[in-house]
């Protein structure tokens, strides 16, 4: 492996004869809230430090390359591939995307936990609701399992749930509309699933706590308070010890709707920066129009973490990371920026998340090499999703700007007042045109890529994820473990 130089029954319960169990460790040794820290039940004072798993058993866009969402591309790929071929596609993916190399990896740079999103669908089938698999629980476990192995704490993140708790492609929807939160049905289900999986976890210190709904976005904010008092209440009755990680509204970004903390609960920050994004301009330096330096990233993550402060919580950044260009310049600049955040949050306590572990080379620590097979295979349609700005993170839109202006102007003069929620009209616009309307027929171009692999064939490409057939982002590992951050990074 190379180094770069610049990845409903009855009851909750689910039937487990491999039951994740630790229960033979004393209380002491689970993480939990103590005032404004983490710590453990002797006193010991936790700071988590660490990635998260993006891509693995919630897979977005850009860290894998299909354009659109998870279950547009697992649709298309299974009529491509045929049974056989998907199953076995999947499963090695599944298997090789994070094992013990990863998590001896990371706990080799001094790193001490993974935020572990997934997707519902692993857990439960739309038209058989309620009905838990084992299938899901046995791959949690094996991220679990292989973390603690290497003495890496878990939190565990549903990352997209049944009707969608947000606007965009990381909770699986392929609409612009959250239905979570206005339909008792989904809500239901989400706090079932956790009855299940605090059951199957409550043992286990290794798993720090649950982050039981990822960037959460009630346009009207009426429902998000309630529902997490009632899947607190739900998630206590079974398992009383792991501390809960809950996400402000508006994408983790605003907590006045939450009311007063529960109870061995941490309120989750995501701290995502102007220079940070594709289109980021220098740092320190202009970004959209507004200047960053330090000491903005400074006062805005105080504004982020206010509710923490007030309420006297520990803070945890549960999602933060600039993307990577390719041009060294702009790069170092960015693991500066990195390395400011990081020198942030140790000044004032916070644990965090780096966004995210492995993926094709746009923000992984570790990433699929560009040479190998995968990569080469779907190499037609990464040019085409950057030449159309498909893809919301990681893309622009400079080859479709005669497309997006008329647009953009006409909405800007027939509905001036026109802001929907979160990131109003030109947000709206550009979600619906390059993330909706261009991205859906993109993926049978995805598909098209895999035409006659055979099953064999496509078990092997997934392999392309595998540690050691990955490249890791040397300069960003180094940056990590030097943490809290270096005032100067070395290009």
């Amino acid at each position: 492996m190379a180094d770069d130089n610049p990845h409903r029954t009855d009851s909750p319960h689910v039937e487990d004869p491999g039951r994740n169990d630790n229960s033979s460790r004393p209380d002491d040794a689970f993480v939990r809230v103590d005032g404004t820290r983490l710590a453990t039940g002797d006193g010991s004072t936790v700071v988590l430090r660490g990635v998260g798993l993006g891509g693995w058993m919630n897979m977005e866009n850009f860290i894998t390359g299909y354009p659109g969402t998870e279950s547009q591309q697992r649709r298309a790929l299974r009529a491509t591939l045929g049974p056989e071929g998907y199953e076995r596609f999947f499963d090695r993916f599944l298997t090789v995307f994070f094992a013990d190399a990863d998590a001896g990896y990371l706990a080799s740079l001094g790193l001490n936990s993974v935020r572990v999103p997934f997707n519902y669908r692993h857990f439960e089938d739309d038209d058989r609701p309620f009905e838990l698999k084992e299938e899901g629980f046995r791959r949690l476990d094996q991220v679990v399992d292989a973390c603690a192995r290497h003495g890496i704490h878990t939190i565990l993140d549903l990352h997209a749930v049944p009707g969608y708790q947000n606007q965009h492609w990381h909770s699986d929807n392929p609409t612009h509309w959250a239905h979570f939160w206005t339909h008792r049905h989904f809500q239901d289900r989400v706090v079932h699933l956790w009855e299940a999986l605090a059951d199957r976890y409550r043992d286990n210190p290794w798993v720090a706590g649950y982050n039981p709904v990822n960037e959460p976005a009630d346009a009207v904010g009426e429902a998000i308070g309630p529902f997490y008092r009632r899947l607190e209440a739900a998630i206590r009755a079974v398992d009383p010890r792991h501390v809960l990680f809950l996400d402000g509204n508006r994408y983790s970004t605003q907590f006045d709707q939450l009311g007063d903390p529960l109870p061995n609960t941490v309120y989750t920050a995501h701290d995502y920066t102007l220079p940070g994004f594709v289109d980021g301009g220098p740092y320190p330096g202009t970004s959209r129009g507004e200047y960053v330096d330090r000491d903005v990233l400074e006062r805005t993550f105080l504004a982020r973490t206010a509710y923490m402060r007030q309420t006297g919580t520990p803070i945890w950044v549960g999602e933060f990371g600039p993307v990577y260009t390719g041009d060294p310049e702009r790069d170092t600049q960015r693991r500066q920026l990195l390395a400011d955040q990081l020198e942030i949050y140790a000044e004032h306590g916070a644990s965090w998340a780096l966004w995210t572990y492995k993926d094709i080379g746009l923000q992984g620590l570790v990433y699929a090499d560009p040479d190998g097979p995968y990569l080469r295979r779907i190499a037609p349609v990464l040019e085409k999703k950057a030449r159309l700005g498909v893809d919301s993170w990681g893309s622009l839109d400079t080859g479709v700007r005669h497309v997006m202006e008329p647009i953009e102007r006409l909405f800007a003069e027939e509905f001036p007042d026109f802001q929907p929620y979160p990131w109003g009209q030109h947000g709206w616009v550009r979600g619906l045109v390059r993330h909706i309307l261009l991205a859906e027929p993109m993926v049978g171009d995805f598909a098209r890529c895999f035409e006659g692999l055979t099953p064999e064939q496509a078990e092997a490409l997934a392999d392309s994820f595998a540690f050691d057939r990955c490249v890791r982002r040397g300069p960003l590992a180094e940056l990590l473990r030097d943490e809290p951050g270096r005032h100067r990074v070395d290009g």
